[in-house]
């Protein structure tokens, strides 16, 4: 017998996106306590959906749940930055790589792309910049390899908020964007996955110098 799991239920899920787009967004600090009572108060809602929202974000990695301190956005340091980042430096440019030599659709990452450009705030150009990096690695052909970059994918978005925060170098990796797009159009994938590798190695030794403490 096959068991599938359970959908998470509407208000749960209601409440689940909203904290995390205020997490991806700004809008609730790294360190930040979330106090159920409050988030329940915010969202309409009884403690129930929030308690099962806030452990939805634990696994996810975006939130801390502290047997003391209680439940707390996520801080960001050097070594949890490097650790995702590595993730994706081993994962991302290969998904690329398949994507681009299986002739998938890019037309989403081009759409994505447009979006940030035409974005009026950082918030709305950080959600862009995570769709057009999931629309370069979905069509990969390896569902598995999709989901494990999935999962670091708003811890990824986390790492980014902060360092944009501190050194809103945006406009930089947006030039970086394109030549990544123009060379997975092109057909080119090895320079396109090399591309895609310096991208994300640049940013976060940008944003987290080695030798910084962790």
């Amino acid at each position: 017998m096959v068991f599938a799991p359970s959908p998470i239920p509407s208000r749960t899920q209601y409440v689940l996106e909203g904290i995390k787009h205020a997490i991806l967004t700004g809008g609730l600090s790294p360190g930040q306590a979330l106090v159920e009572t409050e988030l329940a108060a915010q969202f309409g809602v009884s403690k129930t959906p929030v308690r099962e929202a806030l452990k939805t974000l634990a696994g996810t990695g975006l939130v801390v749940m502290n047997q003391y301190k209680g439940v707390t956005v996520r801080t960001v340091d050097a070594t949890m930055a490097r650790e995702v980042y590595d993730v994706r430096l081993l994962l991302e440019p290969e998904a690329l790589r398949r994507t681009i030599t299986s002739r998938a659709s890019l037309e989403a990452a081009r759409e994505a792309l447009a979006r940030a450009e035409e974005a009026t705030d950082q918030a709305e150009r950080s959600l862009a910049n995570r769709e057009f990096h999931r629309a370069l690695y979905l069509p990969c052909g390896n569902p598995l390899l999709a989901r494990m970059l999935d999962e670091v994918r708003d811890q990824a978005a986390l790492v980014s908020t902060v360092a944009w925060a501190a050194v809103p170098s945006w406009q930089r990796e947006a030039g970086e964007h394109l030549e990544i797009l123009r060379l997975a159009l092109d057909g080119d994938a090895e320079g396109a996955a090399r591309a895609l590798h310096a991208h994300i190695a640049d940013f976060v030794q940008r944003a987290f110098p080695e030798g910084e403490p962790a």
